[in-house]
């Protein structure tokens, strides 16, 4: 199973940048997906969930100005990041949790956001 997440890059204040994270190994029995960022020197945080459902929950950072979303038939998480802030600036991963207890994570993608 992997997660493989991209659409990182360097955007000025303001901009707008969608992440996407492809399950390419097809995880059964999904129960949570979700976006974490991990900037420089501090510890990893949730930023988005999106539930077996469909409901979804934001960081209050994040709230108004990030949307996660998926595609059930291609299997693809997103995040799109709108009205981006310096303080947004941070490696992002995916992460898919199942009903069996397990557990997993992209690699990760860099968001840069310049002032």
């Amino acid at each position: 199973v992997q997660l493989q997440a991209s659409g990182g890059g360097l955007v000025q204040t303001g901009g707008s940048l969608r992440l996407s994270c492809v399950d390419s190994g097809r995880i059964v029995g999904i129960n949570v997906r979700g976006w974490y960022r991990q900037a420089r020197g501090k510890e990893r945080e949730l930023v988005a969930t999106i539930i077996s459902n469909g409901l979804t929950k934001y960081e209050d950072s994040v709230y108004g100005r990030f949307t996660i979303s998926r595609d059930i038939a291609e299997d693809i998480l997103y995040l799109q990041m709108d009205s981006l802030k310096p303080e947004d600036t941070a490696v992002y991963y995916c992460n898919t949790k199942t009903i069996y207890g397990r557990e997993y994570w992209g690699q990760g993608t860099q968001v840069t956001v310049s002032s």
